[in-house]
């Protein structure tokens, strides 16, 4: 089975700024088609040179953001929530600058902004008419782009935790480029399928996926079951990226909402190397 596999900037570095830039060639030099770039700052990301490197490449690009507590869009503050639609639409400008089709991530609410109760209907509300407007916005100015919310585990957000909720959410909003980005490492947690994970998003739903093992280490080292999420992925047709994505123990902001407190390989990119081998391997017996 042909996948085409990527890694994302988080393997090398937590904010991505200038000073990563080398990141983008050497993404394409390790055997990966594909570079997710992780904008958690967008006002400060370097745009114009970011492109400079990718015009040195054949990579595919994608992008990945989370919100917090000042961008949340299910926040009861309005301007809150404004912020997050702000954060949103400069997000889909820097898609279209770099000819990116995916912006995935926890785009739906404050990343880690935990209530310690169930999602209400209001907060519900507020993330729909709020993501409704970026995604209406995104059909104007980059009719390509589709917005990925990527259903995270219950110890990272109480508001989309499974498929099921992600479908819930895309056609609740209605506006059809809106789809799900699938994360192993929070299905194992959440689902009770990755088969039927997959079949719930079906080909219309199912817009990126990250291919992570559960503790978040070397991919297929683990007990995520890549031959039957790939076979999955296989028949509903799905041919966008399947990315790598982990974090280091050094990280700030990241590992406190992650829980990353001990290394799976000694460096980031040791891990991304062994898990593209191993998943390409996986690949091949289907």
């Amino acid at each position: 089975m042909k996948i085409k596999f990527g890694v994302d900037s988080f393997i090398w570095t937590e904010v991505f700024s200038e000073k990563d830039l080398w990141i983008i060639k050497k993404a394409e030099e390790l055997g990966f088609e594909t570079i997710d770039l992780a904008i958690a700052h967008p006002e400060n990301f370097p745009l114009e040179k970011v492109k400079n490197e990718l015009a040195k490449t054949n990579l595919e690009v994608v992008t990945t953001t989370t919100l917090n507590s000042e961008t949340n869009l299910i926040s009861v503050d309005e301007n809150i929530r404004k912020n997050g639609i702000k954060t949103l639409k400069n997000l889909v400008d820097i898609n279209k600058a770099l000819n990116s089709k995916i912006l995935g991530g926890v785009n739906y609410a404050g990343w880690g902004c935990l209530t310690g109760k169930p999602r209400t209907e209001e907060e519900w509300k507020n993330s729909v008419e709020s993501m409704r407007e970026v995604a209406e916005y995104a059909l104007k100015v980059h009719p390509e782009l589709n917005i990925c919310v990527e259903p995270v585990n219950r110890f990272e957000t109480h508001f989309i935790n499974t498929a099921e909720d992600g479908v819930k959410y895309c056609k609740d909003i209605g506006t059809g480029n809106m789809k799900v980005h699938l994360d192993s490492f929070h299905m194992i947690r959440e689902e009770t399928s990755f088969t039927n994970a997959v079949k719930t998003c079906g080909k219309n739903y199912l817009g990126y996926v990250h291919v992570c093992e559960n503790n978040r280490g070397i991919p297929g080292t683990g007990l995520v079951p890549f031959k039957e999420f790939f076979t999955a992925l296989g028949s509903i047709g799905y041919s966008g990226p399947c990315v790598i994505e982990s974090f280091d123990p050094s990280f700030e902001e990241l590992n406190s909402n992650c829980a990353i407190w001990r290394k799976f390989a000694d460096t980031g990119e040791e891990l991304a190397v062994k898990g593209l081998e191993n998943l390409k391997k996986i690949a091949e017996e289907i």
